[in-house]
């Protein structure tokens, strides 16, 4: 079987090593010392100054728009994972879907002023597949019409734009470490911000508010993570330049043997470094996709609708008209991409699929 993903996984023996430590001291959670050794190498390797490690990727959406004090109409993408627009609605805000550009497959920057409204207080914007958004736009409007931003990176990590981390940017950036992710914790995610004060107030929601163990600063949520998480992060994170090397190796791969495959893929923004963390095709049409989607199952390969279907369609938000967005998630797939992915099994994907078009 070869599935969309596999998480990679560090020696065992390195792992035993961390979580005998954690069985001496007995220190589970609450900010323990592997949490806080993670938050370091992961600022040092990333090149930011504030970030804070929390349980997941979806409670880093949800403490962002709290933290800014988010209300009204939040302006989003419907192409993404269902948590960038559960998280809104979550917090009591209203999600605003602004078309996608067919070929970034990022939030179209040209249509999000039309979209603006005096209810508006945000902009949360998905970096699709690791690609990032157009950037300076976005931040140009939030500015022109006072406006935070909040980008949602899950897809990040390694991924650079003009040469600075992707994390960098917005008033609060946020990241999931999901095992599904090329760097992972198992469970996990991180906000980032430049904001001190913003970070501070965000570092006492993480831990239900406390400030000290009799007091309360304000409103909080448990989003701590465990010692256990933490020490599978900092041994990943030795990993995590192999990763990243052999997985834009193993894209690079997937190009030359689908050179003619009558389809496209995402167009990656200029002055962006990309972190290899999906490989998605665009097929021409449905008819086709779920026809090499077929074979594919019959052979035991499992690739991914992703995303799919278009978030405008969840049973909890008002309905958008979003063509682009719509026809993209009918013909995308996201091919298999994981560290031990061999070439040979990239070979059989790629004959299928220029098979099953050519049929």
């Amino acid at each position: 079987m070869i599935p969309v993903t596999k998480p990679f996984l560090p020696p065992q023996e390195e792992y035993l090593k961390l979580v005998n430590d954690i069985w001496q001291r007995q220190w589970l959670t609450n900010n323990g010392p592997l949490v806080n050794e993670l938050e370091l190498k992961l600022k040092e390797y990333l090149g930011v100054e504030h970030l804070l490690y929390l349980s997941n990727g979806t409670i880093a959406l949800q403490l962002a728009i709290k933290a800014l004090g988010l209300t009204g109409e939040i302006i989003t993408t419907p192409f993404s994972y269902v948590a960038t627009t559960s998280s809104i609605v979550w917090e009591g805000c209203t999600p605003v879907f602004v078309d996608i550009d067919s070929n970034s497959l990022n939030i179209d920057s040209n249509k999000i002023e039309a979209a603006i409204s005096p209810k508006t207080s945000a902009i949360l914007a998905t970096h699709v597949y690791g690609n990032p958004c157009d950037i300076e736009a976005i931040e140009a409007i939030a500015q022109k019409h006072n406006l935070k931003v909040i980008y949602d990176a899950a897809h990040c990590f390694g991924t650079l734009y003009k040469g600075r981390s992707i994390f960098e940017y917005g008033d609060i950036s946020t990241t999931s470490f999901h095992a599904t992710k090329l760097f992972h914790t198992i469970e996990g995610g991180a906000v980032f911000t430049k904001d001190p004060e913003l970070l501070k107030t965000m570092a006492y929601m993480r831990n239900f508010g406390h400030d000290g163990p009799e007091k309360f600063q304000g409103l909080g949520i448990n989003a701590k993570n465990s010692e256990f998480h933490a020490a599978m992060g900092v041994l990943n994170l030795e990993y995590v330049n192999e990763i990243l090397e052999k997985r834009k190796e193993l894209s690079l791969y997937y190009n030359s043997k689908l050179k003619n495959f009558k389809g496209k893929q995402p167009e990656l923004l200029k002055k962006s470094e990309f972190n290899y963390a999906y490989y998605p095709i665009i097929f021409s049409n449905e008819d086709q996709m779920l026809k090499t989607l077929k074979v594919f199952n019959e052979n035991l390969i499992y690739p991914r609708r992703y995303f799919y279907p278009s978030l405008n369609s969840l049973p909890y938000v008002d309905g958008f008209n979003v063509p682009i967005t719509e026809n993209i998630a009918s013909r995308i797939l996201c091919l298999p991409l994981y560290h031990t992915l061999t070439k040979g099994e990239i070979d059989l994907i790629c004959r299928l699929i220029l098979r099953t078009q050519n049929n």
